[in-house]
């Protein structure tokens, strides 16, 4: 057996191979753009503190956040690879709370399919150095986009089921919610300035106060936002649909050509994502690879093709995929391709032989 010694310098070798700028984020980190971004169920994870203003900072929890922040403070738009290695800390049930994590970014790069087939070549390098051969599940980010902005329903309804792509549960209880949604006629609405005056006089009159908390305009708001979500439906046909696409899922060849025989049944024009994940398919070679319609990380800016490599117990041991958003999430000013990956060192060096 080669010893743990000897494979973590084999990975170290492949991060530095990897070229580009070898990055190190601070340890201690702003916390707000993490709940900014990934929410309050990742916030929970964040090991935080404040500093002497009340400011707070969390103990850095992953690499990629503060990597393509960097990225843009020092100027967005020029070609970018970083590669790392080193501790990253979020709280688990069990377990330590501090564990390494190695990974590359490819930001702005050329052409994003290149780019895409190394972040993928890189993560499949390093698990070989372990012994795994993993498990590969692909998801579509791109194809479900297209997917969606064809189907017939309502435009407020669009940017709600893309919120809650690659959360299968909350998925779920909205879709069954407009199954089940009766029909209800259209009927006249309180105008903006007169409900935002009877929210006031109410609050006035239960001794509310109008500063504190929710005022009346956002309560207002939301009021008519509510009231227009209900009064629009979706065809139960959309529905159906949505189910059938979500359902999908197995050997990837075979579940592409069910998602294509789908689009072809409904006349929806999604050739173009699938030639793409086909092509990314032909770079993985020989892997076991499986295709999952409803899969993507629990982050609304994940863009493309999303992935996971596991091992045995069906543990995650990579993952990545094309998060061209957050970058403009961030504040770059135009859309820049990237990709990237991370692996659980930990979970590699604790469940395969040493």
């Amino acid at each position: 057996m080669t010893n743990p010694a000897y494979r973590r310098t084999q990975l170290e070798a492949l991060v530095e191979a990897q070229g580009g700028f070898r990055a190190t984020p601070p340890l201690l980190l702003p916390a707000d753009p993490y709940f900014d971004l990934a929410g309050e169920e990742f916030g929970r994870r964040l090991l935080l503190t404040t500093d002497a203003t009340g400011a707070e900072y969390c103990l850095r929890p992953d690499f990629t956040l503060p990597i393509v922040s960097d990225y843009i403070a020092n100027g967005a738009g020029r070609p970018a690879a970083f590669s790392y290695l080193g501790p990253i800390f979020r709280q688990r049930e069990t377990g330590p709370a501090e564990f390494d994590q190695a990974g590359i970014e490819l930001l702005a790069q050329p052409d994003g399919d290149i780019a895409l087939d190394q972040v993928l070549t890189f993560a499949r390098a390093a698990l070989s150095l372990y012994g795994v051969a993993p498990e590969v599940r692909l998801g579509g980010v791109g194809l479900f986009e297209a997917l969606l902005a064809q189907l017939d329903m309502p435009d407020a309804w669009r940017p709600r089921i893309r919120h809650r792509f690659g959360h299968p549960e909350a998925m779920d209880r909205l879709l069954a919610r407009l199954e089940s949604a009766p029909e209800r006629p259209r009927s006249e609405q309180p105008g903006r300035a007169e409900l935002v005056e009877d929210v006031t006089a109410r609050m006035v009159s239960a001794g509310l106060s109008l500063s504190d908390g929710r005022g009346p305009a956002e309560i207002a708001e939301r009021y008519l936002e509510q009231q227009a979500l209900d009064a629009a439906q979706v065809p139960p046909a959309t529905l159906r649909l949505l189910r059938d696409y979500l359902a999908i899922r197995g050997d990837a060849l075979s579940a592409l050509r069910q998602i294509e025989a789908l689009g072809e049944r409904h006349r929806l024009f999604l050739g173009a994502p699938l030639r793409t994940i086909r092509r990314h398919l032909e770079g993985l070679g020989e892997a076991r690879v499986g295709f999952d319609a409803s899969f993507s990380p629990r982050l609304d800016y994940y863009t493309g093709i999303v992935f996971e490599m596991r091992g045995q117990g069906d543990t995650v041991l990579a993952s990545g995929g094309q998060y061209d958003r957050l970058l403009e999430r961030l504040g770059a000013t135009a859309p820049i391709a990237a990709s990237g990956c991370a692996l659980w060192v930990d979970r590699l060096e604790a469940e395969w032989p040493k």
